[in-house]
């Protein structure tokens, strides 16, 4: 499961990068019990969800600016697309943005990933 946070200066490259790391990272046990193999080695899946509030301002205690909010929506909505070509690659499914969603995850082993396309 992807939980996807684009943010406001997110660009086509950021999203290129993270699509080549999704695909080739080797997180996925081998025969021996090491991670050496990737979600397209092992014939996987993708579900990625829009979770733009992983780019929340904590610091304000009523929220965001609306203006702020509607900019991330509009690069959600035009760039998810673009952050998945893994679908052309891997059965990708994806969720709503904005959708009152019930998405559950058992995150089954020691690794959980952060990929920022601005630390690289």
């Amino acid at each position: 499961m992807l939980l996807v946070g684009v943010g406001p200066d997110d660009s086509q490259e950021d999203m290129d990068y993270a699509v080549r790391k999704i695909v080739n990272i080797r997180i996925f046990s081998d025969a021996e019990g090491k991670m050496n193999l990737s979600i397209k080695d092992i014939s996987g899946e993708i579900l990625s969800i829009s979770q733009f509030t992983l780019h929340a301002d904590t610091k304000r205690v009523i929220g965001q600016p609306l203006s702020r909010l509607l900019r991330q929506r509009w690069l959600v909505i035009f760039m998810m697309p673009s952050i998945l070509p893994c679908s052309r690659r891997l059965p990708t499914r994806t969720g709503i943005f904005g959708a009152d969603m019930q998405v559950e995850l058992i995150n089954d082993g020691p690794v959980t990933i952060i990929l920022d396309t601005k630390n690289r």
